[in-house]
């Protein structure tokens, strides 16, 4: 928090940097289908039906850069980093359970 009517720049609100990383929906699902364990690509296109094969990839390259997710052999798994973002997912379901 900053001190009142203070202001932050605009890089360095850490909500704004979370928000930019989960700002799609295609990113949100496959963190939260990896949040239960490792998953093969195939795994993943099967369980997100509507996704195309190159924005899987694209979105899985996107989250090793970032150091969210790795690849070993061929199934993907969220870093610890990525298995932080458990608790954000957590907090997510139940706003959207008591109010959605």
């Amino acid at each position: 928090m900053t001190p009142r009517g203070k202001k932050l720049p605009s890089g360095a609100c850490p909500i704004k940097k979370t928000a930019e990383l989960l700002s799609d929906t295609w990113t949100i699902l496959i963190v939260r289908d990896l949040l239960s364990g490792g998953k093969r690509f195939s795994e993943l296109e099967r369980h997100l039906e509507t996704i195309s094969t190159r924005t899987l990839a694209v979105k899985l390259e996107r989250l090793i850069r970032e150091k969210l997710a790795k690849k070993s052999g061929v199934a993907y798994a969220l870093t610890a980093k990525g298995r932080h973002l458990g608790a954000i997912f957590d907090a997510m379901s139940k706003y959207g359970k008591k109010y959605l």
